[in-house]
């Protein structure tokens, strides 16, 4: 169970997207690749309710890979919040880094940087972009590299293995 203290700043849950929220299908960015985990729109409903800004914090390397383009990868990471949206789940912000230190694509090579998990980038910027009170603040993510970028960024981390994404939002809130 999770206890969130009253202080100054937005409170926030940081999703991984692949194996968290869609379905990891490897390297998903086209519509028909799209399913939402079970439970993942009430789970993002039920956070929305209980006042949680949710975030998508994503690596992305197959921009980098060149198996998709940055704009292939915005527009499916779009489609996400959109049906999300349509089931009364709001997806505050996204998140996504592209880079690889194996990039095909130089412009995408990068050997260690600091938004890819396990680095705590993008958690980070978020935090600084929306205002977030890190003591109010937890990921759900399916790999160590997420609960490593958590612990990074000073949060703590929950590993979700499959199953209901409501469920286990649920059991962790304990209510």
């Amino acid at each position: 169970m999770i206890s969130v203290p009253a202080s100054a700043g937005h409170s926030a849950v940081f999703l991984d997207r692949d194996g968290v929220l869609i379905d990891d299908v490897g390297y998903p960015h086209r519509e028909d690749q799209l399913a939402l985990v079970p439970g993942a729109a009430e789970a993002v409903r039920r956070l929305n309710t209980l006042g949680y800004l949710v975030v998508i914090v994503t690596n992305q390397s197959g921009v980098a890979r060149g198996m998709f383009s940055h704009g292939q990868m915005e527009a499916f990471n779009d489609l996400i919040v959109r049906r999300l949206a349509a089931k009364g789940a709001r997806i505050g912000a996204v998140y996504a880094c592209p880079y690889h230190a194996e990039a095909v694509d130089p412009a995408w090579r990068h050997p260690d940087h600091p938004d890819r998990k396990p680095n705590p980038g993008m958690i980070l910027r978020a935090v600084a972009d929306h205002g977030i009170d890190p003591k109010r603040a937890f990921m759900i993510g399916d790999r160590p590299s997420d609960m490593e970028a958590a612990r990074r960024a000073g949060i703590p981390g929950f590993l979700f293995d499959g199953g209901n994404l409501d469920d286990f939002v649920r059991d962790l809130l304990a209510i």
